[in-house]
């Protein structure tokens, strides 16, 4: 009985150790090391001074950057032996302290020695960039992982450069819109606040954030408290999800730093520390991704949460030894979670890496953690990980289906990141039952920009001239944090150009070839008289057959807008047209007055002069003359109104000229379309008959006289005849025809005696006579 007892004692002892469940399981990457063969590392290595930093390129999931007391860069998701990452000597960089990195497309940023070099990891080259003129400390930027819009690739390519730890009123921000090729400086940093870091932030009894674009740049975000100099995460999908920390503090913020707030220490529904100031936490190191956060600490923990709606949380994994200085953090991918250390070897330059992999849902699963169940049975959208465009005046449906766990509800949430240009309006609705009784339910969500909603202020939103892009977000309110394989269904909207839309004009007839004339065109589109003719090689490829207008009808062309191959409407907004080989035989029907201008309008003229080039009129460079304008008051009502379309009725007047013309066309009302919507077409003016010297008036009056003066000569010359004078008048022409007959008949016998024509008293140059 005493010996079953001491079984059992035993038994609950051992318990916990038999039943504990390992982290992660640890594993020793060893390849791409040939023996015998010694690899040398080449130029300088490089090095990072602060605590362990791994950076994932946030599009290309096998790029890294490992930052420590040796840097590697790998292209595989550390599945190699790696040497150390090392700059060309040649660069001359002296100290090789890296102090920041970034991950721009192509290109890894590195700041080293106080300067940016960049590193294409495709072509295996360095360079120096250009433009920094003053020492920096850090580099940053955005990542938009979407390649289907030019509006993204710009994120992509803006870079910003600074020194960090400087006062504001005196720190250089240098920015980049080459991917960090090279840089300018917009100038000094002006600000009233009190010295501070710079890091994304000014300080003013705390920290905020100061923003440059409307409407955000009326004012600051609201202010937070922090202690140390904070490093900032930009969460990768453009949600405008940011972390900012240091050893002893991690915030929080969903909307690119408007509202900051911490991030609590939880177990199961209860909280045990409001902020990570309060715990007794040391942060090493974090990693994000979409979704989740996951943060190693040097007391040996791993913790865990994820970027949901709700405020921000992180939950205690169990004690084990994961921590080391060199130990860092990545996800692999959702709900995987890589503790990685780099491992020297005695034999080989090259460094092997120790990979644990922690299974995040399998350990969500531990009843000690008290997690509840995931409540959430299907949540999907065929939108997701897809990019959509909303033009100006478009709206956008999506739709989203929801399943619960039997017996829960859910409380579905729409979020865009940027609501001062993207507006929705969302419906919740039951829509049948699965196999097994579940209710399903469905979410439709109509977006269109903020604007077009007409329901907020004016100041709220942003400038609707400009394009922007947003993030949409459908998640779960109450979601557990249990649900590690339910992502929120996220998408990438952008407010800007529709590239499949184009512009058509109207065409009906048909006719074929001509060319100007030297009196009406300009090469130089002033309107000046040309010295020579211009041959014109008509393109029929590109420009089909003419349009056929009557030269003496005021004309306009009938603008369409076409979407892929499908007809939208008639385009009635402003638009410009230009003789694109500056033919100027036509003008138009209206003046500045006459179209009821407030200013002076733009012209062809000003708009050559001021852009340096012809067909550079557009939607960015368009002001209406019926909008006020003090700077440009209307001190010439008379010229000519040179803009079609809109709201008044002008039209274009041919000269009395038949012939081709070839017009480029540019449609630029800034609210019509965010795309710059041109074209070239070509006409061709008919009827214009050749000009008449004389007047019908004289010519009518000349063909009467003649008449009437031919019926009085026939009936006067008989009388006149009766008359002495003209019997002698007679008598005169009969002897007159008399004298020429007998002349006649002379001249015809000389020629048949002689064969040619009588020579008078000379005789022929050639001498010699006929031989018949």
């Amino acid at each position: 009985m005493l010996m079953l007892m001491l079984v059992a004692a035993v038994t609950m002892w051992l318990r916990p150790l038999v039943t504990a469940q390992p982290l992660c399981h640890a594993r020793t990457v060893r390849t791409g090391k040939v023996f015998n063969v010694i690899q040398d590392v080449q130029g300088d290595r490089l090095y990072f001074q602060s605590a362990t930093r791994l950076i994932k390129h946030p599009c290309k999931k096998n790029i890294a950057l490992y930052l420590g007391k040796q840097v590697f860069f790998t292209t595989d998701n550390f599945e190699t032996s790696l040497l150390p990452f090392t700059i060309p000597t040649s660069m001359q960089v002296g100290v090789p302290e890296v102090t920041s990195a970034h991950f721009a497309g192509s290109l890894l940023l590195l700041v080293v020695s106080h300067k940016v070099y960049t590193y294409d990891y495709e072509s295996n080259s360095w360079n120096l960039s250009l433009g920094i003129k003053h020492p920096v400390t850090h580099v940053s930027g955005d990542n938009c992982c979407y390649t289907g819009s030019l509006f993204c690739v710009d994120v992509s390519n803006l870079v910003f450069a600074y020194f960090r730890g400087d006062q504001i009123s005196q720190t250089y921000i240098y920015y980049s819109n080459t991917g960090g090729f090279s840089f300018r400086k917009p100038g000094a940093v002006a600000h009233a606040c009190n010295p501070s870091t710079l890091g994304g932030r000014v300080q003013d009894q705390g920290g905020m954030f100061k923003y440059s674009d409307h409407p955000l740049n009326r004012s600051l975000g609201l202010s937070f408290d922090y202690n140390g100099t904070l490093d900032i995460v930009i969460a990768p999908g453009q949600k405008g999800i940011l972390l900012l920390w240091f050893e002893k503090s991690l915030l929080f913020s969903h909307n690119a730093g408007q509202l900051v707030d911490t991030v609590r220490v939880k177990k199961g529904d209860q909280t045990l520390f409001t902020s990570i100031f309060e715990a007794p936490i040391t942060i090493h190191n974090i990693a994000v991704n979409e979704n989740e956060l996951a943060v190693i600490t040097q007391e040996d923990n791993l913790y865990y949460g994820n970027l949901g709606i709700v405020p921000s949380f992180i939950i205690k994994f169990a004690d084990q030894h994961i921590w080391s200085e060199e130990a860092a953090l990545m996800f692999r991918s959702s709900g995987i979670l890589e503790i990685l250390t780099p491992l020297r070897d005695a034999a080989f330059a090259a460094f092997d890496f120790q990979k644990c992999l922690v299974n995040i849902q399998a350990i969500l699963m531990d009843p000690e953690l008290h997690v509840g169940r995931c409540n959430i049975e299907l949540l999907k959208g065929e939108f997701t990980y897809r990019m959509y465009t909303i033009d100006m005046h478009s709206q956008l449906e999506l739709t989203a289906l929801l399943i619960p766990q039997p017996g829960t509800s859910l409380i579905p949430l729409v979020m865009v990141s940027n609501p001062h240009s993207l507006g929705f309006q969302a419906t919740f609705y039951e829509s049948g039952y699965t196999s097994d009784g579940n209710t399903k339910y469905k979410l439709d969500i109509y977006l269109k920009q903020q604007q077009h909603w007409g329901r907020t202020d004016f100041n709220f939103t942003s400038s609707l001239k400009r394009a922007t892009m947003s993030t949409l977000t459908v998640d779960i309110a109450n979601k557990e944090i249990s649900c590690v394989d339910i992502k929120p269904l996220s998408t990438l909207i952008s407010v800007g150009c529709d590239l499949d839309k184009k512009i058509v004009i109207q065409k009906s007839l048909e006719v074929r070839s001509s060319r100007p004339a030297w009196e009406f065109y300009d090469p130089s589109f002033q309107g000046r008289q040309s010295s020579r003719d211009l041959r014109v090689f008509y393109s029929y490829q590109q420009l089909g057959c003419p349009l056929l207008v009557y030269y003496d009808i005021p004309w306009k062309p009938v603008v369409e807008l076409w979407r892929k191959d499908r007809f939208q409407e008639v385009v009635d907004t402003e638009y410009v047209l230009l003789e694109v080989n500056g033919q100027f035989s036509y003008s138009y029907s209206l003046t500045a007055k006459s179209a009821m201008c407030t200013s002076q309008p733009q012209n062809w003229t000003t708009m050559i002069k001021e852009t340096g080039g012809p067909f550079v009129w557009n939607r960015e460079n368009y002001v209406s003359c019926h909008d006020p304008n003090k700077d440009a008051p209307l001190r010439w009502p008379d010229v000519q109104y040179q803009i079609l379309g809109g709201r008044t009725a002008n039209q274009i007047i041919f000269s009395h000229n038949n012939g081709f013309y070839v017009f480029y066309i540019s449609i630029v009302d800034p609210y019509y379309s965010y795309c710059q919507l041109e074209t070239v077409f070509s006409i061709y003016v008919y009827g214009a008959f050749p000009v008449q010297l004389v007047s019908p008036g004289v010519v009518t009056v000349l063909l009467i006289s003649s008449i009437l003066g031919s019926v009085w000569l026939a009936y006067m010359i008989p009388r006149l005849l009766c008359t002495a004078h003209g019997r002698r008048m007679k008598r005169f022409v009969a002897e007159l025809y008399g004298r020429c007959k007998t002349v006649f008949q002379f001249r015809a016998s000389a020629t048949a005696r002689t064969g040619t024509e009588p020579l008078g008293r000379h005789r022929s140059s050639y001498g010699g006579r006929s031989d018949h």
